[in-house]
């Protein structure tokens, strides 16, 4: 087989292999702002700490049950795991508050710019309780298949958090 032949079947192979998975829809979806918005609010409404809020439920309401949370490219954490953890966020931050700043959509990936404050009602990350609070930017890379979060990666600046509740 000559080398522009073996080149046109392998064209023609891949543009066939397009055209199957578009019609058995296994393209990534382009989601809208608006369906984004509904996909992570229950995601963000659980990090909002309420006495009487479920916060478990939120995120399994968001989540599908293979989602990781991943604090670094290897560092990931199962659904289970990360909701019994941000319910004990709770407990150290009771007044803890989560907002979505911006919100962009490329495909099924939804990047969300957010803001945290709270005051920890007791140590917090080495800071000895001092009844001050905190603001910090975050950022999330949430990929999102069939209508539910399926991997995020997540960045907080805990170290201004650090800082904010260390001046004297």
């Amino acid at each position: 087989m000559t080398k522009s032949a073996f080149y046109l079947r392998l064209v023609c192979g891949v543009t066939l292999l397009t055209g199957l998975f578009t019609s058995l829809g296994l393209q990534a979806k382009n989601l809208s702002s608006a369906e984004a918005q509904a996909i992570v609010a229950p995601f963000y409404d659980a990090l909002n700490t309420a006495p009487a809020k479920d916060s478990k439920k939120l995120i399994l309401q968001a989540t599908a049950p293979e989602w990781v949370s991943c604090k670094g490219n290897d560092d990931c954490k199962p659904r289970e795991k990360v909701a019994a953890d941000i319910a004990g966020f709770g407990k150290v931050i009771p007044n803890l508050r989560w907002e979505i700043k911006e919100l962009l959509v490329d495909g099924n990936r939804i990047i969300v710019r957010g803001e945290a404050s709270g005051i920890p009602m007791t140590e917090f990350m080495g800071v000895p309780y001092g009844g001050k609070g905190f603001r910090i930017m975050s950022t999330d890379i949430h990929t999102v298949e069939n209508g539910k979060i399926v991997r995020s990666y997540h960045i907080e600046d805990w170290l201004s958090a650090v800082h904010q509740l260390s001046v004297k």
